[in-house]
């Protein structure tokens, strides 16, 4: 019997080809679905670079047409169904289906092919086209003299469309810009001007949707739709909201604790680390200071740090709840009051060098100082009056 050949992963497979023709290199696609670049090659050499049939059919997203939707497409436009009605019918957005027809509807007839637009779908996937950045030299120069001033993509684009109102082949979107910084290859912009930017990655982070995201701790966890209705009025003292702030490298960390209708402040020492263990313990200390009427719910992120919610539950009488992720502004006092400790622990310092000593120096600067919202009283003397009352 002759040697057997490689099993085909044909599910890796699929989803290597699925992250290529997302725009992702050949080695971070690799790296993302466990295989070797030696292997990645291999399936690019064997195809020629072009997706298999088989394969780059399963392994489009939901925001590509499939051959099966264009012949829908032809059959209802056949019977001369309005473009809403076609999108309702095959379940997809009716921009969608206007573009699809616009873009291969033949001039000479007015019919639509399914079987062509596909293979016409094809064929632009698989041709690159150059960016107006890279054809464009008047365009590039004004781009990229903008960037030198740090504004954003977004701003670069805004201001084309406002100071060059009748040149609309200059009026691009920021993503444009983007591509242009991140993958412009020859006659782009300058990767050195992503040190202008706001976050001056040399690399685009992939990050993931938000309403993909799943809840990290191995405890069920409350979300925030769930907490009382009374903490969102903020007519009581005990609503707390809580995080951390990162010092260098995201190595060393101080928790913050915040009351929602007070704006009391409390800090949470962390010297050995911010791992959940360690968090647990240096918070359990902080609350062992407040009284049991002070302690209501608690808000926090998602954040690993409070991997042992349900051990810090007991000390909240309404307990512990988690904003859903990447939603900041379901906890803007504690956002609001970490950006006053920045001027106390600047990003990219190192916050291990604090002690419970200046810990306690930063909550008295805080508390003791009149605020607007409080009608100019101060933290301490709202939060410490209704809980005497």
């Amino acid at each position: 019997m002759g040697r057997r050949g490689r099993k085909r992963q044909l599910d890796v497979e699929a989803r290597y080809w699925q992250l290529l023709l997302s725009g992702i290199g050949t080695v971070q696609a690799c790296r993302m679905v466990g295989i070797t670049r030696k292997t990645g090659y291999r399936w690019r050499a064997e195809n020629g670079g072009v997706p298999p049939t088989r394969i780059d059919e399963a392994a489009r997203s939901n925001r590509y047409l499939s051959l099966m939707e264009r012949k829908r497409i032809a059959t209802l436009r056949g019977q001369r169904l309005g473009v809403r009605e076609i999108a309702r019918r095959i379940d997809r957005s009716p921009a969608t289906v206007s573009r699809e027809l616009r873009r291969n509807t033949r001039p000479h007839d007015k019919a639509y092919d399914g079987d062509l637009a596909h293979a016409r779908a094809r064929e632009r996937t698989h041709r690159p086209r150059r960016s107006k950045l890279n054809l464009d030299d008047e365009l590039r120069a004004f781009v990229q003299a903008k960037l030198d001033l740090e504004w954003s993509p977004e701003q670069v684009a805004q201001d084309l469309r406002r100071t060059h109102p009748g040149r609309p082949d200059w009026h691009i979107c920021h993503e444009t810009i983007y591509q242009a910084l991140y993958h412009g290859g020859r006659g782009g912009l300058s990767r050195q001007l992503t040190k202008r930017l706001r976050t001056g990655r040399p690399l685009r982070r992939r990050r993931r949707r938000a309403d993909q995201r799943r809840c990290r701790f191995l405890a069920p966890a409350l979300l925030i739709d769930q907490r009382p209705a009374v903490v969102e009025d903020r007519v009581r003292i005990g609503d707390w909201e809580g995080d951390l702030i990162v010092g260098r490298m995201s190595q060393t960390a101080i928790g913050t604790l915040v009351d929602r209708t007070s704006r009391y402040l409390r800090l949470v020492h962390l010297p050995g680390g911010h791992r959940a263990d360690q968090f647990r313990d240096a918070l359990i200390t902080v609350l062992d200071q407040l009284t049991e009427a002070a302690r209501l719910p608690l808000t926090w992120d998602q954040g690993s740090e409070m991997a042992h919610h349900d051990q810090l539950a007991a000390y909240f009488r309404d307990g512990i709840y988690f904003a859903r992720p990447a939603s900041p502004w379901l906890r803007g006092t504690n956002e609001n009051t970490n950006g006053l400790l920045r001027q106390y622990f600047p990003k990219g310092s190192s916050l291990g060098a604090h002690g419970p000593d200046m810990l306690r120096f930063v909550e008295d600067r805080l508390n003791h100082r009149p605020r607007k919202i409080l009608g100019w009283c101060t933290p301490h003397d709202v939060f410490h009056s209704a809980l005497a009352s």
